[in-house]
């Protein structure tokens, strides 16, 4: 990873001013890089890590911190893991333009290195995540989000990431198509898994997840929890909090109002068994494997998505 951070600060050069200090400041607030370890993870799975393994895990960091740009756009918001966003400090113009920049880089290197199967691979993968963003503003606006569109969302917008990841590192080793196959799956099931975790935060008081509680429920995002809570809770009930959701401004008792009838209706035991659900799925491909330094940490990596506080 230490070299991978070289390498992907290599590819973040340019001549423009103002571009070089968003570029820097981007690179100084880094996350846990969680996907272009997935990459190496991967690879090391299926065979000897090698230069293709880093565009691969380049590829998907750029894309990755892309989506992150263009994300808080849209979502209006002012900070990311507790930093101020890039729209924040400069303004939504720049940071979308900043954002095709870094995604325009990553297909210039996939290009470079005639990496086009990772270039398919990544392609269908911002297809897939965009269509999975409208879908899910589309249902927010009717607030009509059953658990297999929520599954169809999250597998389009999250876990189709996770699964690039999977595949382009396994692609970065090897061409045959039962194993890129394969890791596709358990990048998938690990993706899924994921995003539960992530979703869970809402209904949990913990100040270390960069998200405060409540914060879905602001944005009229359904998500599991409360989707099934919807299912098992009474109709006067179901319409009161449907009404909350609905409302454009909520206040902090309704949030909390919304929060215990989740707790209460089983929201959370509930999202959190279809968790490890994902996540059982993830470990029964990884048996398939021989075992190996590389198997026993892609294990700890899978228990740590879905264990992670933050």
């Amino acid at each position: 990873m230490r070299e991978f951070e070289r390498y992907f600060n290599n590819t973040l050069r340019t001549k423009v001013p103002l571009l070089k200090i968003i570029l820097n400041y981007i690179i100084r607030r880094k996350g846990k890089q969680m996907r272009p370890l997935l990459v190496f993870l991967s690879a090391g799975l299926n065979g000897k890590i090698n230069e293709a393994t880093y565009v691969a895990a380049t590829f998907v960091e750029l894309l990755h911190t892309a989506t992150i740009v263009h994300d808080d756009v849209v979502d209006n918001a002012q900070e990311r893991r507790g930093a101020l966003s890039i729209n924040a400090l400069w303004n939504s113009k720049i940071a979308v333009l900043t954002g095709d920049y870094l995604l325009s880089q990553g297909l210039i290197i996939s290009i470079e290195k005639n990496r086009f199967d990772m270039l398919e691979i990544m392609s269908e993968t911002v297809q897939s995540m965009s269509e999975g963003e409208l879908l899910q503003l589309q249902k927010a606006r009717k607030l009509n989000i059953t658990e297999d569109v929520y599954f169809e969302i999250i597998r389009m917008k999250t876990a189709s990431l996770i699964s690039a990841c999977t595949a382009c590192g396994t692609i970065s080793v090897t061409n045959n198509p039962d194993k890129i196959r394969l890791m596709k799956d358990l990048g998938e099931n690990i993706g899924i898994a994921f995003q539960i975790r992530d979703d869970l935060f809402d209904y949990q008081e913990n100040g270390l997840t960069g998200k405060s509680a409540g914060n879905d429920i602001i944005e009229k995002k359904m998500t599991l929890p409360l989707i099934h809570a919807l299912q098992e809770a009474k109709s006067p009930e179901r319409k009161r909090i449907l009404h909350i959701i609905g409302s454009k401004k909520k206040s902090p008792s309704e949030i909390r109002e919304v929060i215990d009838f989740v707790v209460k209706n089983g929201g959370t035991t509930y999202a959190n068994n279809m968790m490890e659900k994902y996540r059982d799925m993830a470990f029964a491909i990884l048996d398939t494997f021989n075992d190996s330094e590389m198997k026993s940490s892609m294990k700890d990596f899978i228990m740590f998505t879905t264990s992670r506080a933050k």
